[in-house]
């Protein structure tokens, strides 16, 4: 059998050992619950969230607030760019799989004079050429493949991080926008208060005149009223502030666009969805964080081979070819030229440089690995707590609308017997103060029901796997 020439057979082992050193990524070992632990059995008939799970709130302007939002919001903007420099790194990274070219050209004039060492003899020398090179790697090892297997998982990570800011967002302004509209509720009520004690003092006022009510009566009631009008101001500011955060989060300055009467609605209109937690082991693929945990994972694998494809030889071929004139600016009767190279380079001694940068790479997976493990486990927790809160704070909700009635009768009750003598004015004082303090405390859980229903949605992924941010 005849035998191969040197360079053939270097060439057919080298395409015999060829291989990607990109292996699987890892996985968590976790077993996840068949079941979660909180879920009521209203939600058994509930839905799975939607893309658009906002809507549920039946609200037409946290709609609009919303839309506005991902139309205008820094934050969200800033993502985009990240994604948009993912694709950009990934497309450097695809350039080596196609030959480089370079195009370069000069044109020179010299002269040169002996001087008193020779004859006096003047020469001078014009010349102009182009010539176009062309090199080219060859990835035996496929380092260029794992490097682009990593870009593109790293944009896949991007990618799911715009979509975890978009419903991030999303959640931020339905719960500021229900925040804005507690203290307008809060506010509401502290002023229906204060009518309820000035009207109560002209009572007192009126039987101090007849001497049916004592001055230490009246100056209780005054001091009533009087603290009525101060609890105003503060929630005044601080609705104020909600505001000026909800401007903030859609991209616009503090105050630029004020509310008016029709685009504020009770806190108590609003609906509040039922929503489908779904299963444990569905959550891994409704999250857009769990995703880009993934997705950085395998960029982290991938960043594996290419550093394990470092270690091997390099190996690359270059062509050339050129024009040269003897005329300056010309390339009339030129000269040509053509060259073809091949080159291996291995590196011998780096003092351990190339195996750390593996042995790196290897420690970035591990870490990675538990940070995907740990995006799991909070992703349980985070359903679980919602869920959990979410029946206790209904049932809290539903005691308190109960004792706010009861609240209301009292203060009817005492009003009417301050009115006949029957009783002091200290019973309708102390009537005033629970029923505003009732009523205060269900505006508060009112949002603290819609701020848990925005939470399991967030939890939930907020329909991320129906096609949200697709």
């Amino acid at each position: 059998m005849k035998a191969l020439p040197p360079l053939s057979a270097l060439a057919c082992a080298l395409a015999l050992a060829a291989c990607s050193f990109t292996g699987p990524a890892a996985r968590p070992g976790l077993d996840l619950p068949a079941q979660w632990n909180e879920a009521s059995p209203a939600s058994a008939d509930a839905a799975l969230p939607a893309a658009d799970w906002w809507r549920g709130f039946a609200s037409p302007r946290l709609d609009a607030l919303i839309a506005d939002a991902f139309t205008g919001s820094p934050d969200l903007r800033a993502q985009g760019e990240r994604v948009i420099q993912a694709e950009l790194a990934l497309r450097s990274t695809r350039a080596p799989l196609l030959p480089g070219l370079s195009l370069s050209g000069n044109s020179g004039w010299s002269r040169s004079n002996a001087g008193d060492r020779g004859d006096n003899v003047v020469s001078e020398r014009k010349s102009s050429a182009l010539n176009l090179s062309s090199s080219y790697e060859l990835d035996l090892w496929g380092r260029v493949a794992a490097s682009i297997d990593s870009g593109e998982a790293s944009l896949a990570a991007s990618r799911h991080d715009y979509d975890s800011a978009r419903l991030s967002l999303a959640a931020n302004v339905a719960t500021t926008w229900f925040q804005y509209l507690a203290y307008i509720e809060r506010l509401k009520i502290a002023r229906e208060n204060l009518a309820i004690a000035e009207r109560v003092l002209k009572v007192v006022e009126a039987r101090h005149r007849n001497g049916a009510a004592s001055a230490l009566d009246l100056s209780r009631q005054q001091t009533t009223v009087l603290n009525q009008r101060a609890q105003i101001e503060p929630l005044e500011v601080q609705a104020r502030q909600i505001r000026g955060a909800l401007d903030i989060l859609r991209g616009h300055p503090p105050g630029a666009d004020a509310l008016t009467q029709a685009d504020t609605t009770s806190i108590t209109a609003l609906a509040i969805p039922a929503v489908a937690p779904g299963l444990p082991s569905e959550l891994l693929l409704r999250r857009p964080d769990i995703a880009s945990a993934e997705a950085r994972l395998a960029a982290a694998a991938a960043d594996i081979g290419a550093a394990r494809a470092e270690l091997f030889p390099r190996i690359s071929l270059s062509a050339g070819g050129g024009l040269a004139s003897e005329f300056l600016l010309s390339l009339a009767d030129p000269s040509s030229s053509l060259s073809l190279s091949a080159a291996l380079v291995q590196t011998i001694f780096d003092g351990g440089r190339l195996r750390a940068l593996v042995d790196s790479a290897r420690s970035r997976e591990r870490e990675l690995l538990e940070t995907y493990r740990k995006t799991i486990l909070t992703a349980l927790k985070e359903v679980e707590d919602a869920l959990s809160s979410i029946t206790r704070d209904a049932r809290q909700e539903e005691a308190q609308t109960q004792i706010l009635a009861e609240a209301e009768r009292s203060l009817r009750l005492a009003e009417l017997r301050y009115r006949e003598g029957a009783d002091d004015l200290l019973t309708v004082l102390d009537a005033q103060r629970t029923r505003f303090s009732v009523q205060d405390q269900l505006a508060q859980l009112r949002l603290t029901r819609l701020t848990d229903t925005v939470n399991l949605y967030k939890a939930m992924g907020g329909g991320w796997g129906s096609g949200i941010g697709d």
